[in-house]
């Protein structure tokens, strides 16, 4: 019997299209990007233009997006390269930041990092009971010293989109109000107030998770910085890229040569540079079957709850990723599951990969207010392009005896 993958929120697999065009660049143009001659030209060529396929799908400039190492290193470049050079050029001036409690860790711990080595303050914005932060929340958040927003597109465990473009709309406001206030003191010549570049507060948003099933223009989003994986989207690891407004200062976190506009030195990873490119040009083949795929995903949640009791779905029934499934099956242990359903060739996740191993309860599950037995009894199944009805079926026939036999045990 086949294995069956319900972990794509994890990782997916680089599409063989993808692969095709990857392989190349690790043997017949293995050229150094940086070099002059021929091969390296080859290289740097094959460099832009994968910049120019990942500026076209996020309706962007090709000079406004950075390659990185991952999307953990493109968000800690937005968060700790912002707020950084602001710290650096207002050595005396507040810093204020603000997130959402229910971030992936790349993103909150460089904010505590800012915190520590930057003396800004943090804002962490609550979430309700499905997930989404309040529009009222992030207007009494905001103050003068508030020089980056951090927000995620869509929830990497339970799926919830965030109304990105609403949000941009309430900062774009902000500043604006903060202009109306600049001017009315300067003709009264008292001193002005803080963020006087009226740039700030930036806005960023992780985008990783939702490359592969939302609008990505990032003009509509209002964003100043964007994150994406080329893992989450069909590609390989080991790539992410950073999307960042021109005009937006940015300091670089890996210094040296001044590659990548001098944001991020190091000879670029070329094979997966183009893997990130390719895949986000095949992104609108696979759009296609996002309804298909909403289709199997509620489906199966409807399934489960009709066979298995005390079973509830987390987060928002809709306005969630298409192929997410977060679900509680209460007195269970989602640890005892996850091994057990493995052992059934079938797989799926406790919750955000990045953090399995330190065996710590999910801070977004706890953040939408369950319970810890809530939390621990908890599964993400992430349903992907191969994905059948009769894969679904399967797993909701072993999940049904796994789960009556833990209940029992």
């Amino acid at each position: 019997m086949s294995r069956i993958y319900l972990d794509h929120s994890s990782t997916t697999p680089v599409d063989p299209a993808v692969l095709r065009a990857m392989l190349p660049y690790f043997s017949d143009n293995f050229g150094n990007p940086s070099s002059i001659h021929s091969f390296g030209q080859e290289a740097q060529k094959a460099v832009d233009v994968a910049r120019q396929k990942t500026a076209d799908f996020l309706g962007s400039l090709s000079q406004e997006v950075i390659f990185t190492g991952s999307a953990t290193e493109a968000n800690n470049l937005a968060v700790l390269g912002i707020v950084g050079q602001i710290r650096r050029q207002h050595p005396k001036q507040p810093l204020h930041i603000i997130v959402s409690a229910i971030e992936h860790e790349s993103v909150l711990a460089p904010a505590r990092k800012a915190e520590r080595d930057f003396g800004a303050s943090v804002t962490y914005l609550p979430v309700d009971r499905e997930g989404f932060v309040g529009a009222n929340a992030l207007r009494d958040a905001l103050t003068e010293n508030t020089v980056l927003v951090s927000i995620m597109y869509a929830n990497n465990e339970i799926g919830t989109i965030q109304p990105v473009a609403e949000v941009a709309k309430i900062i774009s406001n902000f500043r604006n109000e903060l202009r109306i206030k600049n001017y009315e003191l300067s003709k009264k010549s008292k001193p002005i107030i803080h963020n006087s570049s009226f740039l700030t507060p930036y806005f960023h948003t992780d985008a990783a998770q939702g490359a592969l099933y939302l609008p990505m223009k990032v003009a509509d989003l209002g964003v100043d910085a964007l994150t994406l994986s080329g893992h989450k989207m069909y590609g390989p690891k080991g790539v992410g890229a950073l999307y960042f407004k021109k005009g937006t200062l940015l300091d670089p976190l890996i210094v040296g040569a001044a590659q990548e506009y001098g944001k991020r030195a190091g000879t670029e990873n070329v094979s997966c540079i183009v893997g990130l490119g390719e895949a986000t040009a095949l992104i609108p083949k696979w759009r296609a079957k996002n309804e298909e795929l909403k289709e199997l995903r509620d489906y199966f949640v409807e399934k489960i709850g009709e066979r298995i009791p005390r079973a509830a779905l987390n987060g928002a029934p809709e306005n969630r990723l298409s192929n997410n499934a977060n679900i509680r099956f209460d007195g269970v242990s989602s640890a005892d599951l996850t091994l057990l359903l493995d052992q059934e060739e079938i797989a799926v996740s406790a919750g955000s990969a990045c953090e399995s191993k330190a065996q710590t309860d999910s801070h977004v599950l706890k953040a939408l207010g369950l319970s810890v037995a809530q939390v621990r009894s908890s599964l993400r199944f992430s349903l992907g392009q191969a994905t059948t009805r009769d894969d679904l079926d399967r797993v909701i026939e072993v999940l049904v005896k796994l789960v009556k036999k833990l209940r029992n045990f």
